[in-house]
């Protein structure tokens, strides 16, 4: 779980009046390497047709959208309170645009409906996995899945731009906070509870390689989840990309980030929180404006995903609350 280490980075003030700080001509933040590697339990490499597994430049497993095979985590045995079981039922609740998570067909499955099912979820942009006919098996309800089981969101996902309406809509400066492979639903249920908490106005988590949102997440989120604007999107970089252009600062957190209590985490901001084992994917890393870092003294130098977001986010706030007091008096 290790992510947030002691912080050696420099002092700069982040003012967004200073010199080279300010969105058109200010530097991002540049740190070490930190390549995405996805956790053995719950990704395995794609084998396709042709035989070969696909990588990157940098040699890290990267499937390519519909065509791969992934490992499901034992924790589906946690999101059985919201399964759709049987071609029909899927079926139905694909035409009908209900927010699904994702998809489970058997592997090989030779019933033509099947797999006519799995390509329009596909075509709408849903996660399809196959796996096992056993696996299915051991996680259905009925018993009579039919070779396909569906995974149904807890609550209906929005758009960023309503996050970003909803800042406008109170008066504020936009504080997004934004997952980047988050796979514990307690993790990402205890996050959604703190920024409700918090006031941060929404939270951006990918579709792939991520727990959504799962009636374990709606547990552990105490129900803040029904307050808490959520937005799932393909590509974080792409989102933290659009979100630079629209004014907003991108902090990441990272171990060899500068420390959040001198950096200025007021006015429009995205704060980016890492994976549990790996942190921050490359990519991401490098969209960020700068990286930040929790100033650690103990002899234990990291903190929980959540715990890390938590201290972060209310160190934001406790900046944004001062500010606002001194612009009063």
């Amino acid at each position: 779980m290790a992510q947030y280490k002691k912080s050696y980075g420099s002092n700069k003030d982040n003012s967004r009046g200073g010199a080279g700080t300010g969105r058109s001509g200010g530097k991002r933040a540049e740190g070490g390497r930190a390549s995405y590697q996805p956790g053995e339990k719950e990704y395995a490499p794609s084998f396709g047709r042709g035989g070969k597994n696909r990588r990157d430049a940098n040699g890290t497993y990267a499937p390519k959208a519909e065509n791969y095979r992934e490992v499901v985590s034992e924790q589906e045995e946690d999101f059985c309170e919201n399964l759709l079981e049987g071609r029909n039922p899927v079926k139905e609740a694909i035409k009908a645009g209900r927010e699904i998570e994702r998809i489970l067909i058997s592997n090989g499955a030779g019933d033509g409906s099947v797999r006519e099912i799995a390509a329009q979820a596909r075509k709408n942009g849903v996660l399809v996995q196959e796996v096992d006919r056993i696996r299915l098996d051991k996680i259905s309800k009925t018993g009579v899945h039919q070779g396909i089981i569906a995974f149904v969101a807890a609550k209906e996902y929005c758009e960023v731009d309503d996050i970003l309406n909803y800042a406008a809509q109170k008066g504020e400066d936009p504080f997004v906070f934004i997952l980047d492979g988050i796979t514990d639903p307690q993790n990402l249920g205890s996050i959604i509870r703190s920024a409700e908490c918090a006031g941060v106005h929404g939270i951006i988590i990918p579709k792939r390689r991520a727990v959504g949102l799962t009636p374990v997440v709606a547990k552990a989120s105490a129900g803040a989840i029904e307050y808490m604007r959520i937005a799932k999107v393909t590509n974080i970089s792409q989102t933290i990309e659009s979100l630079k252009r629209k004014g907003m600062w991108i902090f990441g957190a990272a171990m060899d980030g500068e420390s959040c209590v001198k950096t200025n985490l007021c006015g429009s901001v995205g704060i980016v929180i890492g994976s549990e084992g790996s942190g921050i994917s490359q990519n991401v890393r490098k969209n960020c404006d700068r990286l930040i870092a929790l100033p650690v003294r103990g002899s234990v130098d990291s903190l929980n995903a959540a715990v890390s977001a938590g201290i972060i986010m209310y160190e934001a706030v406790r900046q944004r609350d001062a500010k606002a007091a001194q612009a009063k008096g």
